[in-house]
């Protein structure tokens, strides 16, 4: 199990991206846009470097929904290996079967 504090900062960032998604890629859009003007496109770079930090997506992780574990994590299930394992051994996980031979 991870610390709460890890699974809990986690979550805030997930908030701050979908709060900040809209303004981030407006100022990105214009800063990329080679049409503007020189200053426009500074202008629009000191902006969004004036955004939250934790507002990038680049700083989520992806995290297990049921243990909080940030490694071997799977998208499809959003869930760590070792969860996934778990679950399987208890017939949990619909169409998992644990290999034998």
């Amino acid at each position: 199990m991870a610390k709460k504090s890890a699974v809990n900062r986690n979550n805030r960032v997930k908030r701050l991206i979908k709060q900040y998604a809209g303004k981030r890629e407006a100022l990105k859009a214009i800063a990329n846009d080679d049409s503007k003007s020189l200053e426009e496109r500074f202008d629009a770079r000191l902006k969004l470097a004036e955004l939250p930090r934790n507002s990038s997506p680049v700083r989520y992780r992806n995290r297990c929904d049921v243990t909080g574990r940030p490694r071997g994590f799977y998208r499809k299930l959003k869930m760590s290996r070792i969860a996934l394992r778990e679950m399987g051994n208890f017939g949990q996980v619909p169409g998992l079967v644990k290999s034998s031979w």
